[in-house]
């Protein structure tokens, strides 16, 4: 689809005159006209303004001619699993997985292999030639050649051992020790919790990428423990097979 065509079903689907895209933006009527008649294109500033509006990213605004590769952990990625600035800004250089809110969350490459090769597995491909495959590729990517220019220098990781030390202060029965947290997009993993009262709740933003992980019960049985966390909470929550019966143990605010 080309660009023209592609601002015109963005705006009709929001329900927008073309004037009031224009006021948005701050461009004129007219120029919102030369878009969707093809005359012209809107510039670098204009898209990314763009962008934001409409929350796609430029490379979906101009027809999608770059195949989109997540620079961390390699995986394809489209504008429902792209990262996010600081700003809210859409990145298109990074999944929610490994970019969140402008934080880069992984530092250790063979954790990130690690967290890659369980999704990868299957009758067809080994955990060995997922493994293989991941460290060949991994250090080709702009993430890890940059390394040492994009790395936070750990503070990220001091954080995240700081929630693990919080969550295992909980002594919360049948809850193993937690010794590592990964990136978890709340879309994935935003359980509705039925509240004493009866009503029923979710507590994430489906957009947004939060810190977790499951673990079995100590006591066994068919319930997993689930961990979620930020730098606002904490959330422990037990649920069977794929999430069901979720009950809702401890949301502690940070």
């Amino acid at each position: 689809m080309e660009t023209k065509n592609i601002i015109l079903k963005l705006r009709t689907e929001r329900g927008m005159s073309q004037d009031e895209l224009a006021d948005k933006i701050m461009v004129t009527r007219q120029a919102v006209s030369r878009w969707e008649n093809g005359d012209t294109v809107p510039n670098t500033d204009t898209l990314k303004l763009l962008s934001k509006e409409f929350d796609v990213s430029i490379n979906t605004l101009l027809g999608e001619p770059r195949k989109l590769i997540c620079q961390c952990c390699g995986m394809p990625i489209d504008d429902s699993i792209l990262g996010r600035d600081k700003d809210g800004t859409l990145n298109e250089e990074y999944c929610k997985w490994c970019y969140a809110d402008g934080t880069y969350t992984y530092n250790d490459m063979d954790e990130l292999i690690d967290v890659c090769v369980k999704n990868m597995v299957n009758e067809n491909f080994t955990e060995e030639q997922a493994q293989s495959y991941l460290k060949e590729m991994l250090p080709k990517l702009d993430y890890w050649k940059r390394y040492d220019e994009l790395s936070d220098n750990g503070q990220f990781e001091e954080f995240k051992k700081q929630l693990i030390n919080e969550i295992n202060d909980l002594h919360i029965d049948g809850l193993p020790r937690v010794d590592k947290l990964n990136a978890l997009v709340g879309k994935y993993v935003n359980l509705e919790y039925t509240l004493p009262n009866g009503r029923k709740v979710k507590f994430l933003d489906d957009q947004k990428t939060y810190l977790g992980n499951q673990l079995e019960s100590e006591f066994g049985g068919d319930r997993c423990f689930g961990i979620l966390a930020s730098m606002d909470f904490i959330l422990v929550c037990t649920y069977e097979k794929d999430g069901e019966n979720p009950e809702l143990l401890i949301y502690k605010k940070r």
